[in-house]
């Protein structure tokens, strides 16, 4: 009984490190546009350039030009 208890365990250590690990790759890399004063226009807000951000307002290297 001891070795299924300990085995369910490490299991359940393993499948929570997996989730874990897995978590970037849920987050949503979108386009944002923000003009000179550091606000997001309204609207279409052409003429605007956009970057894209990860949900913590960052933008990750490689996806900017």
């Amino acid at each position: 009984m001891k070795r299924i208890l300990t085995v369910v365990a490490v299991a359940l250590v393993m499948a929570a490190v997996v989730v874990a690990m897995s978590m970037p790759a849920f987050a949503a890399i979108t386009a944002v546009k923000e003009n000179g004063g550091g606000n997001t226009p309204n609207g279409t807000a052409n003429g605007v350039p956009s970057e894209n951000q990860n949900p913590s307002g960052h933008a990750p290297p490689g996806q900017n030009p």
